[in-house]
């Protein structure tokens, strides 16, 4: 009697225990981002409006001064790295790399990067070693997203969507991670 009731109480464990997988794959969890760089000490409101939007918000450097970052902060979750023209408190408050996975999807943002076909010497080794499925970087103020299909990766950079700088539309980014895949990719622009 005792061995029955065991192996019924096993048998139920094992059921529920795939029942929750079940269930688990079939709601696949989505994660809202929105994505910038070089925003050089600007936040303003029309920022502040697709912070709302996102689950969470990644800076991909130069963020000019700390004040953006409580800003985005007093939002939303926010993962940063420093950029070149940051200082020692966003140095010290920030990473210059940083390697997390969100949902199945591993990201990889720093501020100097590059993009493929042209990574930035102190990464190519490493990101040849190990590449993540999303590469983030910013830097250049240009937008770019594009296939790494040698590295199979996909390299995002949101462009500026600060006032400093040679480009003349700011601009960012905000997708959904769902899994392992990143969908409903947007382009924001904003006149200068």
């Amino acid at each position: 009697m005792k061995l029955q009731n065991y192996k019924l109480q096993l048998s139920r464990k094992v059921f529920a225990l795939r029942i929750s997988v079940y269930l688990r794959k079939k709601r696949q969890i989505v994660k809202k981002i929105l994505l910038l760089s070089d925003t050089h000490g600007y936040v303003d409101e029309a920022i502040s409006k697709h912070v709302q939007w996102a689950d969470e918000v990644w800076h991909a450097g130069d963020i000019g001064d700390l004040s953006v970052t409580e800003a985005l902060q007093s939002q939303k979750p926010l993962r940063a790295v420093y950029g070149n023209i940051d200082g020692a408190q966003a140095r010290q408050e920030f990473p210059l790399d940083l390697r997390f996975v969100c949902e199945e999807l591993e990201v990889w943002i720093t501020h100097i990067g590059g993009y493929p076909g042209r990574y930035d010497q102190r990464i190519r080794d490493k990101i040849r070693e190990n590449p993540p499925h999303l590469f983030i970087s910013g830097h250049s103020h240009i937008l770019k997203v594009m296939n790494d299909k040698k590295l199979r990766l996909l390299h995002m950079n949101p462009g500026a969507i600060g006032k400093h700088g040679f480009h003349q539309v700011r601009t960012m980014l905000r997708f959904e991670v769902h899994g392992k895949e990143i969908k409903n990719l947007e382009v924001i622009e904003f006149k200068r």
